[in-house]
């Protein structure tokens, strides 16, 4: 009994590798065979995001911006992310707290390491304090992206399983390409390189 399971696993395995690589009757011939890919709904993002906040960050030991959860925004057509915070500015140079926003584009891309999608390539959009003096708002902006980079530079936005690796594993495969939707994430996956 034992030895035909271990019969079949290769089996299996064929007929599935054929069946990524055989094209169907509505592609051309020449079209590359597909491959599997990985969805990642916008609301796992968000979710993933969520687990690093809120966030306090020192400025020159005179303010504290205290940054909430980032309500990410999906840019299918950059193939990006937009990520909004709301900041609050308190500390021993202010005479109270002052409400803002922070936001932030980023790039994303996959570390093998510890099979995660990460936040990279950040521009900060803008950082808005509207209580708060020009002066402080000018020292505040000088450590803009700074702090952009210090709250979602490398942040974890998605987790691979290794049961979603595994069947691409096995074909020889990795993940490779990251596209963002408008419906969350799909990662391709590519050959291994030899």
């Amino acid at each position: 009994m034992r030895r035909r399971h271990l019969l079949l696993a290769p089996l299996c395995l064929l007929i599935t590798q054929l069946a990524w690589t055989q094209p169907t009757t509505s592609e051309p011939e020449d079209a590359p065979p597909a491959r599997p890919q990985h969805k990642v709904s916008a609301a796992a993002l968000q979710a993933a995001v969520a687990q690093r906040f809120p966030l306090r960050y020192p400025v020159g030991g005179l303010i504290n911006l205290d940054v909430q959860v980032p309500k990410l925004r999906l840019l299918p057509a950059q193939n990006r992310l937009s990520a909004e915070m709301a900041v609050n500015a308190a500390g021993p140079a202010l005479n109270r707290s002052h409400s803002g926003t922070l936001e932030v584009e980023f790039a994303l891309r996959y570390e093998a390491s510890d099979r995660t999608v990460r936040a990279h390539q950040l521009r900060l959009a803008r950082l808005q304090f509207p209580t708060l003096q020009p002066g402080v708002v000018v020292l505040i902006n000088t450590y803009g992206p700074a702090l952009a980079e210090q709250t979602l530079l490398e942040v974890v936005v998605h987790r691979m399983r290794p049961q979603d690796l595994a069947l691409p594993d096995s074909l020889g495969l990795q993940p490779g390409s990251i596209t963002v939707t408008s419906e969350g994430l799909t990662i391709g996956f590519e050959p291994k390189a030899l």
